[in-house]
């Protein structure tokens, strides 16, 4: 029994040390996340996440990519760009620039702003978000990271807030 306690704390010993080492000053990070609970109105088109829509008979999809620069220990600065399309010709260019915080090396936090150009749109839409998760390093350079973001309306004609459920993929340099 002693044996397997030991090797348990030696594994997860192993598995802190080497999130200690991709979350270091210095280091890169190139991210995609899904957008689960993204919906499917005009709001969606300002993020930076993989998402598929479909609503009498239209279909909305999105692409986008992050990246970020580790400032400090577990501390990166981070920037992003996305393509939104929700059909009848209404598309989106999307940006995101944030920071986000590793606690205690595992738990990701995140505030950001996300902002669209969306085509013949009044207004484009803008939030302030915040996101929460836990980062599961499976190899030495790449993490998935399940977590909640809250999208916080910046806009009158856009007042909907949006709640999400990601998964991200980071890659660690």
């Amino acid at each position: 029994m002693k044996k397997i306690v030991l090797a348990a704390i030696a594994v997860m010993t192993f598995g802190f040390a080497n999130a200690q080492e991709q979350t270091a000053k210095g280091k890169w990070l190139i991210e995609a996340n899904t957008g689960f609970g993204v919906g499917d109105g005009i709001e969606s088109l300002a993020n930076t996440s993989f998402h598929l829509a479909s609503s009498d008979g239209e279909t909305a999809w999105g692409l986008g990519a992050e990246g970020g620069y580790f400032v400090a220990d577990n501390l990166a600065v981070k920037a992003g760009l996305g393509y939104s399309d929700f059909g009848h010709s209404v598309n989106a260019f999307s940006y995101k620039v944030g920071a986000k915080y590793y606690l205690l090396n595992k738990f990701p936090l995140e505030a950001s702003y996300t902002g669209a150009s969306v085509k013949d749109a009044d207004e484009n839409p803008s939030f302030i978000g915040l996101q929460g998760g836990y980062a599961w390093f499976v190899g030495k350079n790449i993490s998935i990271e399940p977590g909640l973001r809250y999208n916080i309306s910046m806009n009158e004609d856009y007042s909907k807030d949006i709640f999400q459920f990601n998964i991200g993929f980071a890659l660690h340099f």
